[in-house]
């Protein structure tokens, strides 16, 4: 099971924080306060797979991450999950995102969150992996997206007809 998605910038400040699990507000910070330490003073060329401490979940708990620009995209898992697994997911979000976004950056992240969030729905729901299609995340996304926008021809012929009443 999926425990934790974090996004956080090299600075440590958190683009989308999403736990999967009951924690407090002041136990989410401490985690992604260590999360951040552990991850930030790593070389790239080290393994993207870390052990949980105590205060993440344990020694049954895994810190996934990769590192593009100047974001982090962090997946605490449980060990039913594999490590390649959630490597291949973070791929699988991140394509999406660019999808979504063209060339998603961390500005996306901070003025679009609802939209990241939803992308993240739709790939995991409740810590455990929904889909991994592209294709089908991009049409969920952007059929969402169809929906949300009104369609201005209804609101001009509602705008007229109010028009008329008010002049007959």
């Amino acid at each position: 099971m999926i425990r934790s998605v974090l996004i956080f910038n090299q600075l440590g400040k958190p683009r989308l924080i999403k736990f999967y699990e009951q924690i407090s507000a002041s136990a989410q910070q401490d985690i992604l306060r260590e999360i951040h330490a552990l991850v930030a003073k790593r070389p790239d060329t080290l393994c993207n797979f870390l052990e949980g401490s105590r205060s993440i979940g344990g020694s049954d708990t895994r810190i996934v991450y990769r590192h593009y620009a100047t974001l982090y995209f962090v997946f605490v898992a449980d060990m039913s999950e594999s490590e390649l697994g959630i490597m291949d997911l973070i791929q699988v979000f991140v394509e999406a995102l660019d999808r979504v976004f063209e060339n998603v950056c961390e500005l996306d992240l901070i003025f679009h969150f609802d939209e990241i969030h939803y992308v993240l729905s739709e790939v995991v729901s409740a810590g455990m992996v929904v889909e991994t299609n592209l294709s089908e995340i991009s049409r969920a996304v952007n059929e969402a997206k169809r929906q949300a926008k009104p369609d201005s021809s209804d609101h001009t012929r509602l705008a007229i007809s109010t028009l008329r009443r008010g002049f007959v």
